[in-house]
């Protein structure tokens, strides 16, 4: 059987799944490059502009994770207060404890890499 005279990542772009578009709509790092897997200091210095570029949209997923937390907090409170039901408002305020530590992450990432100069 004869190979392809294209390599795999030239083929024909996949459809997105919903799961994969979901978790692109909430996650970031498939955006950035891993400074370690660079072969030398050129490549080095280019994935670390890439990364500083991508950083950009970093406010963008702030922005989500601050509708997911305020969401969140919101049901909690729905469901502590008009509903007693305290175990599902534990629930959803344990996720806001956890969507707010995200966007405490995000921030971090993002001064750094905005404010980082290049060697």
């Amino acid at each position: 059987m004869a190979t392809p005279p294209y390599r795999e990542e030239h083929a024909a772009p996949q459809e997105a799944s919903f799961g994969r578009t979901l978790y692109r709509f909430l996650f970031f790092d498939w955006l950035f490059r891993d400074v370690n897997t660079a072969r030398d200091l050129y490549e080095r210095h280019a994935v670390r502009q890439h990364n500083q570029r991508m950083s950009r949209y970093l406010p963008l997923y702030m922005r989500r994770w601050s509708v997911l937390a305020a969401c969140d907090f919101t049901l909690g409170v729905l469901f502590e207060r008009v509903m007693q039901a305290t175990v599902l408002s534990a629930w959803f305020f344990t996720w806001s404890c956890v969507t707010v530590t995200g966007i405490v992450i995000i921030t971090v990432m993002w001064v750094f890499l905005a404010s980082a100069r290049m060697p």
